[in-house]
C-alpha cells in the first residue's frame, strides 16, 4: 500500500469517529432535562414568548427533522448559532476563544515533554539506585494528581502568598495586543508590545505548569522505561564496549528510543484538551473550556454540539498527523 493511499484509509476512517460522537451529543443533549430558551429567559417568561423562540430555534420540530438538518448543516461546515444571547454563530463563538486554549494547550504540552524527558532520563542514567526510585515515585504521582486541587495549591502559594504571579484571567487589562494570530504571547512579539508579552507570559506559568505538571507523569515513566528496554539490547552493549562515553551512550538510545514516544506524545496533546477544561474553569481562562462549561449550564444545544464536534475534529486530526508521522519514520509500519 502506498504512503498516499495509507493516509486516504486513515482519513476515511475518521469520518465515522466524528459522526458517531456527533449523533450521541445530539440526542443526549436533548434527553437532558431543561431547555435553552427555558433557561435563557427564565420560567416566568409570557409562554407565548417561549413558543415563539422555540420556533425560531426550531425546536418545535420533530427531533429526527433536527438532527438532519444539523447533520446536514456540519457537512457543509455550518455549525449553526448560538441559541442565547444574541444567536451569534457558533463557529466564530469557537474561533474567539480558541487561540486561547491552543495558546495553553502548547504552552503546557512543552512543560510536560521537558519535565518529563529530563526526569525519564536522569532515572534511567541511575536505574536500580535511589534516585530511579524518586524518580518513578514522582511519574506516579504527577499522574494523579486532581487538576483543579492542584492548581489551587499553586495559586495559594504563588499567588496569594508570594504574589510573584497572577492567578487568574489571560492578561491585564488594557494590556491585549492587536490580534493577529489570537495567541497573546506570539501577538506581543510580533507587535513589539513586551509588556503585554510580559503579562501574557506571567498569567501563562500557573496553568501551564499545573497542567504540564499533571501530564509529565506519563512522560516520565515512557521515557525512562524506553530508554531502559534501548540500554539493554545488544547493539547498545556493542556501542558502549567500543568505549564511548555514558552521556553519548545516553543520547543514543535517547534517539532510538523516540518511536514509541511519538504516538505518546500526540496522544498526550488531545488529552490537554480534556485537561484545559478543569485548568480553564480553575484560573479564570477564558478558552473553550470555560465556554462549554457555560454553555452546558445554559443547555444551549448549539454551542456544546459544535465545541465538541470542534474537539472531536481536533483530535482527530491530531491522531492522523502521529499515524502519518509513525508511518514514515518507522520502517516495520506497513502502509
Amino acid at each position: 500500500m502506498s504512503i498516499a493511499r495509507f493516509i486516504a484509509m486513515r482519513a476515511l476512517l475518521a469520518l465515522p469517529t466524528i459522526l458517531i460522537l456527533l449523533t450521541i451529543v445530539f440526542f443526549v443533549m436533548r434527553i437532558i432535562p431543561g431547555d435553552p430558551i427555558t433557561a435563557m429567559v427564565g420560567m416566568k417568561a409570557p409562554p407565548q414568548r417561549i413558543e415563539e423562540l422555540r420556533r425560531m430555534a426550531g425546536l418545535d420540530k420533530p427531533i429526527y427533522v433536527q438532527y438532519v438538518e444539523y447533520l446536514s448543516g456540519v457537512f457543509r461546515g455550518d455549525l449553526g448559532r448560538s441559541m442565547i444571547w444574541g444567536r451569534r454563530p457558533v463557529i466564530t463563538e469557537i474561533l474567539d476563544r480558541f487561540p486561547a486554549t491552543l495558546e495553553l494547550t502548547i504552552s503546557a504540552f512543552i512543560v510536560s515533554i521537558a519535565i518529563g524527558f529530563a526526569t525519564g532520563m536522569f532515572a534511567a542514567s541511575r536505574k536500580g539506585r535511589a534516585p530511579d526510585t524518586a524518580v518513578r515515585f514522582y511519574g506516579i504521582l504527577a499522574w494523579t494528581l486532581f487538576i483543579p486541587w492542584f492548581g489551587m495549591i499553586l495559586q495559594l502559594i504563588f499567588g496569594v502568598w508570594l504574589r510573584l504571579l497572577p492567578v487568574g484571567s489571560r492578561i491585564d487589562a488594557g494590556l491585549e495586543p492587536p490580534t493577529i494570530t489570537g495567541l497573546y504571547v506570539i501577538d506581543s512579539v510580533i507587535t513589539g508590545r513586551w509588556d503585554s508579552f510580559v503579562s501574557a507570559v506571567k498569567h501563562l506559568v500557573l496553568p501551564s505548569i499545573t497542567l504540564g505538571v499533571v501530564l509529565s507523569g506519563a512522560y516520565t515513566r515512557l521515557v525512562r522505561n524506553n530508554i531502559v528496554d534501548v540500554l539493554n539490547q545488544d547493539f547498545m552493549v556493542t556501542y558502549r564496549a567500543m568505549g564511548f562515553p555514558p552521556p553519548k551512550v545516553l543520547l543514543k538510545a535517547v534517539r532510538n528510543a523516540l518511536i514509541p514516544l511519538v504516538t505518546m506524545m500526540g496522544l498526550q496533546f488531545a488529552l490537554l484538551l480534556a485537561g484545559a477544561v478543569l485548568t480553564e474553569t480553575t484560573f479564570s481562562w477564558p478558552g473553550m473550556g470555560t465556554f462549554l462549561l457555560e454553555r452546558i449550564i445554559y443547555v444551549d444545544y448549539t454551542c456544546v454540539q459544535g465545541t465538541i464536534v470542534f474537539y472531536a475534529i481536533f483530535v482527530v486530526a491530531i491522531n492522523f498527523i502521529v499515524d502519518v508521522i509513525y508511518a514514515l519514520i518507522d520502517p516495520r509500519v506497513r502502509y
